[in-house]
């Protein structure tokens, strides 16, 4: 009987040595989790006997139970490395088409072939899907997410059709300018628009002027400039010449298309000034093969109106246009919350997707398969599906990465004890022997 419990022992002692060496294996393992070898005694005794004489008959593995404890953080340069900081876990696709989930905490992705954001094992990352403009996920149901696509390109380009201008124009303007007077401002117009040729106004036919970079429906960058001359410096007003790539533009066939009125405050006067301060050009055709530009240059955009104050003389305040060319990928950034955002050469940032996070109310139920993943099973309750920041599923890190959480010191004394368990075993199956041969000597 004693070389049985004796056995017992010293199989459970290599069971704990071969858990200890498996965590110290994966010390270093990314989104690694420790285990622990758990054991209980083997009792025996038949229905009509007393357990007060009985002895146990050994011991035995009950379970390798895995710690789910939080790992330190690495933090690395690499946007796509990701740590959660809670209880949740990332949840990966082996293929696009795949319906099994598993579940994982090492977070070490990179963009693979098809730009899909993988890790090493190919396993690819999902998200919610949201809004691009406004990042607002449609659902967090774990069946509606969908792989992590890294674009290489943001869309088609985009005509500009709106510009938005806050400029303050100097109220010490003077003498005033007649544009309409010889050799005036309009008559430079006039000799490109029957020569069909560009305009360089003389700078005495116009007191300020600014630009912007519009774009057209190929992509192709133009220059929208304008030209500002005061016309009554006791009234206020000053009158607004536009050109494409120095080409004369016109509203109505008028050259005269902007009159800008300002009232004795220097604000403007949205009454007298035309179409309230927003100006239409007509249709410009383009020689390019691109469509014609419809062009408004808002001065009067949800309250950021144009000004003349004599304080800071002429200043562009803000500017802006709506139109974009073909931009290239120009970077990646995630939030705590796991909002993907994707920016380009061209301005544009535009949102991905928020990366999905994974809980179980019995973790140490999960089954392991390998490549630091896990799957559901009956022990692990369902899995429950959210954001980031919500429940007990914690925040997410970008640009760091989840040590594993063993403690090695720990680890190194506990491959002590389990050594001295199996020596000590050892020797009491030695002992058992040698009482044994002793009873066969005494013949």
């Amino acid at each position: 009987m004693s070389f049985n419990i004796s056995l017992s022992g010293l199989n459970a002692a290599s069971s704990d040595l071969d858990v200890t060496s498996n965590n110290i294996a994966n010390v270093s393992t990314t989104g690694f989790k420790g285990s622990r070898a758990e054991f209980a005694d083997i009792f025996a005794s038949s229905p009509l006997g007393t357990t007060s004489n009985s002895v146990g008959a050994g011991v035995q593995l009950a379970s390798v139970s895995q710690q789910f404890g939080q790992g330190n953080l690495d933090f690395t340069e690499n946007t796509l490395d990701l740590a959660v900081s809670g209880e949740g876990f990332f949840v990966m696709r082996s293929n696009q088409t795949s319906s099994d989930l598993s579940y994982t905490r090492a977070g070490a992705f990179q963009v693979d072939q098809n730009g899909l954001v993988a890790n090493s094992a190919g396993q690819i990352l999902q998200v919610f899907p949201v809004d691009p403009i406004t990042g607002i996920v449609g659902t967090t149901s774990l069946t509606g997410t969908v792989p992590l696509q890294v674009p290489n390109t943001v869309g088609s380009p985009q005509a500009t059709t709106d510009v938005d201008i806050n400029i303050n124009l100097p109220a010490a303007v003077s003498p005033a300018i007649n544009p309409a007077a010889a050799g005036g401002i309009d008559a430079e117009f006039n000799a490109a628009i029957l020569a069909g040729t560009t305009v360089s106004p003389d700078t005495a036919n116009y007191h300020n002027s600014t630009s912007a970079t519009v774009f057209d429906s190929q992509g192709n960058s133009h220059i929208l400039s304008m030209y500002f001359v005061m016309t009554n410096d006791l009234n206020n007003s000053w009158e607004v010449r536009s050109t494409m790539d120095g080409f004369p533009m016109q509203t109505g066939a008028a050259l005269f298309p902007a009159t800008l009125d300002f009232d004795a405050a220097g604000a403007l006067d949205v009454t007298n000034s035309t179409t309230g301060g927003a100006l239409t050009f007509d249709a410009f055709t383009l020689t390019n093969g691109a469509n014609p530009m419809n062009i408004t240059v808002d001065f009067n955009n949800q309250g950021n109106t144009i000004t003349q104050e004599a304080q800071g003389g002429f200043s562009v305040q803000s500017l802006s246009q709506n139109g974009f060319s073909t931009g290239r990928l120009d970077g990646i950034e995630i939030d705590d919350s796991g909002l993907v955002r994707a920016s380009f050469t061209n301005g544009q940032t535009t949102s991905l997707g928020k990366v999905a996070l994974a809980r179980f109310d019995n973790p140490q139920g999960l089954r392991q398969t390998g490549n630091t993943s896990w799957v559901e099973t009956v022990d692990s309750g369902p899995v429950i599906g959210g954001e980031a920041g919500t429940g007990n599923l914690g925040l997410i890190q970008s640009g760091a990465l989840e040590s594993s959480n063993i403690d090695l010191t720990a680890e190194l004394v506990n491959l002590i004890t389990a050594q001295r368990n199996f020596q000590a075993n050892s020797k009491a199956i030695e002992t058992a022997n040698t009482i044994t041969q002793t009873i066969i000597n005494i013949t």
